[in-house]
């Protein structure tokens, strides 16, 4: 798959690398697309926790855009290597930090700044968005008051969860993509 590309911004039209293998599902053009044209003007200014980063697509997207910062979170030591590489080709390595580790473990531990938008993007039909979502509702100080989580799913995957601190405020459908969207819920 060679047709990743930056869609928008100072790195628009920018061709970036793919993962070698098939450890990674990079998301298409126009989920990335409808996904950026929802948030708008927010992404300016804005920070970033891209929590199974895979190509770092969708955080080259939002520095690319004008967000201030971005947090890259991976385990695969390729994906680590491709999103170093990538963010080298877009000039956009100086607002972004690259960690290699769980994103469950991260999860679990206390947060050292929250973020405006948690990207979840995790591998397909495991569970694991669930998971994260959970661990991000009870540890919900990774996310700031006003932030918001995407969770970037096959349909098949969904579900509704309970929830304490966060709730689902808007679900969009692509194909064979879903967008789902949650926020902090706010006091009654």
């Amino acid at each position: 798959m060679s047709g990743l590309r930056i869609i928008s911004g100072t790195a628009r039209g920018m061709r970036i690398k793919a993962v070698p293998g098939d450890t990674t599902r990079p998301v298409t053009d126009r989920v990335k697309e409808s996904l950026f044209n929802i948030l708008a003007d927010d992404v300016r200014g804005s920070t970033w926790l891209d929590l199974f980063a895979g190509t770092g697509s969708i955080g080259i997207e939002a520095l690319s855009r004008g967000a201030e910062f971005v947090r890259f979170n991976e385990m695969n030591r390729l994906a680590i290597q491709t999103i170093n590489a990538n963010l080298e080709i877009t000039r956009l390595k100086a607002n972004a930090l690259v960690a290699q580790g769980d994103a469950f473990t991260l999860l679990r531990s206390v947060p050292n700044r929250s973020f405006d938008y948690i990207y979840i993007a995790p591998p397909q039909y495991k569970e694991m968005w669930s998971e994260a979502l959970q661990m991000l509702d009870e540890n919900p100080d990774w996310l700031s008051e006003d932030g918001c989580v995407i969770v970037q799913i096959h349909p098949v995957e969904f579900k509704e969860i309970e929830l304490n601190n966060i709730e689902e405020v808007d679900r969009r459908k692509y194909g064979s993509t879903i967008l789902v969207f949650y926020e902090r819920k706010t006091g009654e």
